[in-house]
């Protein structure tokens, strides 16, 4: 497995990272605890070294079970979380980056992850009711505590990445980009180049759309969160076919498969990007990863770009409930 720097950070991690969110929480049922087990020390195995995990995700569940999972080998590996929200009787309930409900966040994270450190403490949502200068100088202290090395946002926007950086460095923003959702592209990694933070992008795959597994006749568990999203719709899902089919064409080229060609495509953006896809299955785990050994000449780059302008992405990316709490 290649490695990467977050921007300036000096926050090196493997190419390839794995977004442990799907193992507990948005994509069905929880998976048993030992297979989840059994798929995160299979990553380690595979070469990864960077887990995302929040303290949301189930709530709680995710961030114990990765730090069970990586509690033998965590001094070999980098472990995020995120901090952000209120909860009521174990619910999430809005918002909270309150500098006292961060502290309170990071301190269960911690005991939940079974360490003595966060190596990367992301800012889950902006908060409108709390200035970004709190937040940041908040995880600053932590930082000087040793309690967090390093500082991240998620789905912020420019005005908000210059403020936080200022107070404390951002190492990375986190937030969603794929050959189906390229918004970051126009303002987000040019400002992220300048500033010399780094990318982590989830949903690379585009929630499992851009494998090619998917199609309109796929019918998700009920508790699936994709049954909410305009985009995932069996009219849009069907109109997006043409994103698929574009991956597949360089798939065969490459002997492939177009989720692998999706995420080279990512790799090849920025050399500061690291994609996190995750996944339930080992073989889609090794699938994933060995997507960092396919390259794509800049003819295939070309040929993507030229047919992807082509191509009208259908439907949001997100239920109107969830894009409110994007505040950038």
């Amino acid at each position: 497995m290649r490695t990467r720097n977050l921007g300036k950070s000096g926050l090196e991690v493997s190419a390839l990272g794995l977004g442990c969110m799907g193992l507990s929480f948005g994509y069905g049922p929880a998976v048993d605890k030992e297979q989840g087990i059994k798929l995160i020390r299979a990553a380690v195995d595979q070469g990864v070294t960077f887990f995302d995990t929040a303290e949301v995700y189930g709530p709680y569940t995710n961030e114990e079970l990765v730090g069970e999972a990586l509690a033998a080998v965590r001094d070999q590996v980098v472990i995020a979380t995120k901090f952000g929200f209120k909860f009521e009787d174990g619910k999430p309930a809005g918002l909270d980056s309150s500098p006292s409900n961060i502290r309170t966040a990071a301190e269960a994270s911690l005991k939940r992850l079974r360490t003595d450190r966060i190596d990367l403490l992301y800012q889950h949502r902006v908060d409108p009711n709390v200035p970004i200068e709190d937040v940041a100088g908040t995880v600053k202290e932590l930082i000087q505590e040793g309690k967090v090395k390093h500082f991240g946002l998620s789905e912020a926007g420019v005005a908000v990445i210059r403020r936080a950086h200022a107070v404390q460095p951002v190492a990375a923003l986190q937030s969603e980009y794929s050959l189906w959702w390229r918004e970051p592209e126009e303002v987000i990694l040019p400002t992220l180049e300048e500033l010399g933070i780094g990318f982590v992008p989830f949903s690379p795959l585009g929630k499992g759309y851009l494998t090619g597994k998917i199609d309109e006749q796929t019918a998700f568990d009920p508790s699936d969160f994709r049954n909410t999203v305009p985009r995932f719709s069996a009219e849009n899902r069907l109109a997006n076919r043409a994103f698929v089919e574009l991956l597949g064409r360089i798939a065969a080229k490459k002997e492939a498969t177009p989720g692998q060609v999706a995420l080279a495509w990512l790799l090849a953006q920025k050399p500061w990007i690291v994609p996190i896809p995750g996944t339930t299955k080992v073989h889609r785990l090794e699938e994933n990863v060995a997507a960092v050994s396919v390259t794509l000449t800049t003819d295939d780059l070309r040929e993507i770009e030229n047919a992807a302008a082509a191509i009208q992405a259908h439907g949001a990316r997100y239920s109107e409930a969830a894009q409110k709490m994007i505040n950038r």
